[in-house]
């Protein structure tokens, strides 16, 4: 699955909670994680170092083109 098809997907579950201060949201996170199955968070993690690499990657790229002389005819 691809970067658009898990964006896709994440927004179709996406889960939100308006804090009323920090110890609030973390209260509310740490809550929503232990509500996740063992599979549910590795599969969070997972997309989030698939996300990364990908955006390594697009910034690497980013630089080489930067770097590379243009030529003209």
């Amino acid at each position: 699955m691809g970067l658009k098809e898990r964006s896709a997907d994440r927004r179709k579950r996406i889960t939100g909670h308006l804090a009323k201060d920090f110890d609030d949201a973390e209260e509310w996170d740490l809550e929503f994680w232990q509500r996740q199955t063992p599979e549910e968070r590795l599969s969070a993690l997972v997309a989030i170092h698939r996300d990364i690499e990908a955006i390594v990657r697009g910034r690497e790229s980013a630089r080489r083109q930067r770097k590379t002389p243009k030529t003209g005819g």
